[in-house]
């Protein structure tokens, strides 16, 4: 990414829309296998069903086959006649054709072509067709070679069967309508809690990202896994809370009683100095020793500063912050010292909104950025300071026509005491490397976020860009690109 826009840029997305609850993912998962099991289990019921009624239905019609068989043929077509006055729900079918298939009586028109003669059942996909002209659905027949030559064909409708297997399948469908809509909703429901809760987690956690070890995530009574998880990062950040405030206040101890004897010693040296004569050779020296201890002293100060500034609760000193104002005492500041290296430094600032922000340590970050820039910038070169409002706040840059931060060393110059050579140039290798880490510092704890970047487009060719921007960023500090 070579720059950032907008705040759309560095809010953090929701988490609906990045990940999806665990528990809709196991409901949809429990839904899939039981519409699976559901269907095998509807399915082999109605085959069974369909195949032990079309069982009874060939048992009926070869019961009948082989009585009609032995009865005499002469009686046969009013033995025929009887047994269909006899089936009031019209389902079964009965026929008698001669040697060559014509019809002789029944109420089979003609005779199936697929039945062969062998007195087993068989079934008849496509029905038979009565002599009304009506065309039956699904059904078993059986047919049979009489001695007389004459073939006897018995049909039997499966409407009992094929309506059981409907009826099935119907119940199939509102059984699991009636299943997994209620299922859907309630999974959806239920998915709505725990995602809550991991939003409020995550509401939690913005602050321990800023640099707050002293918040943490909440825990409710239901004492299920996200509150075991919780209570597990909970017990982590009292350790790493513990651990980096023995080693802050370590470091803080070492810097802050170390100022003492330095500050001695460079009184020492100071009186020493005034003792010598103008004509001592070991004046030099001696200047040259309080140089060192003012550049010591210096460091301690710029540490101790720092870990000031990492100490979140003083945003309870925050107010409103005119930024336009603060900038042009700024660019007062340091037009001067341009000036003397013959550097062109201009303001441009628009209509900006008022900050929300500590205006000591907003004044102290654009002034080392300035202060940077003044140092790195050769003679002849040109600074910009420029300010504008963006649709989530402001943005203050500062460009220079310097030789610029290798893309390589960018995160490393945020480092405390690191100098990039590079930079430096022929600088005289005054500093401390600790510039930036104070700006980072103070961009963290306004919960802003400082970038470097190139300083090349738009009509310029090369340099650093230093840009801070000016609202709520979810990687509040320091980001290079």
């Amino acid at each position: 990414m070579n720059r950032m826009a907008d705040q759309d840029d560095l809010a953090p997305a929701p988490v609906g829309v990045r990940w999806h609850p665990s528990t809709t993912r196991l409901i949809v998962i429990y839904g899939a296998f039981f519409l699976l099991w559901s269907i095998v289990l509807i399915g082999t019921i109605s085959w069974q069903t369909t195949q032990y009624l079309d069982q009874i239905v060939g048992e009926i019609l070869q019961q009948r086959v082989h009585y009609l068989a032995s009865v005499e043929r002469v009686r046969l077509p009013l033995m025929l006649a009887a047994t269909s006055e006899l089936d009031l729900r019209g389902v079964m079918f009965y026929g008698l054709f001669d040697t060559r298939g014509a019809y002789l009586s029944g109420n089979i028109d003609r005779l199936p072509e697929s039945l062969p003669p062998d007195g087993l059942i068989h079934p008849l996909p496509n029905g038979v067709q009565a002599v009304n002209g009506e065309h039956s659905a699904r059904a078993l027949a059986v047919a049979l070679r009489l001695e007389s030559g004459d073939m006897l064909v018995l049909a039997r409708y499966t409407s009992v069967a094929d309506r059981i297997g409907a009826m099935t399948r119907s119940a199939l469908g509102w059984a699991l309508s009636l299943m997994l809509i209620p299922g859907l909703i309630g999974g959806f429901l239920l998915s709505r809690g725990p995602l809550k809760r991991v939003r409020r987690i995550e509401t939690a956690i913005q602050p321990i990202m800023r640099g707050d070890l002293g918040a943490r995530l909440p825990v409710s009574d239901r004492r299920d896994e996200l509150d075991m998880l919780a209570t597990i990062v909970n017990r982590m950040l009292d350790q790493v809370e513990r651990l980096l405030g023995e080693v802050k206040g370590v470091s803080d101890s070492i810097a802050h009683d170390l100022r003492t004897p330095l500050t001695r010693l460079r009184t020492l040296l100071y009186r020493v100095q005034q003792q010598s004569q103008a004509d001592d050779p070991r004046a030099g020296m001696i200047e040259r020793c309080i140089a060192d201890v003012d550049a010591l002293l210096d460091r301690f100060r710029a540490l101790l500063r720092i870990s000031e500034l990492e100490d979140l609760r003083r945003r309870a000193g925050f107010g409103e912050v005119d930024l336009g104002e603060t900038l042009q005492r700024i660019h007062e500041l340091y037009a001067p010292l341009a000036e003397e290296k013959n550097i062109v430094f201009t303001l441009t600032a628009a209509a900006l909104p008022p900050l929300q922000a500590d205006a000591h340590l907003l004044f102290e970050a654009i002034s080392n950025l300035v202060d940077n820039a003044i140092k790195f910038t050769p003679a002849q070169g040109r600074i910009e300071l420029c300010a504008s409002a963006q649709a989530a706040g402001a943005r203050i840059d500062v460009l220079d026509s310097g030789p610029g931060i290798p893309a390589s060393e960018r995160q490393a110059v945020l480092r405390r005491f690191y100098r990039s050579k590079t930079t430096l140039g022929d600088d005289d290798g005054t500093g401390h490397g600790l510039g930036l880490s104070v700006v980072a510092a103070i961009a963290k704890l306004h919960g802003y976020c400082f970038e470097i970047a190139d300083n090349a487009g738009e009509g310029r060719s090369g340099g650093a860009r230093m840009t801070v921007y000016c609202w709520p960023c979810q990687d509040a500090g320091a980001r290079t690109t």
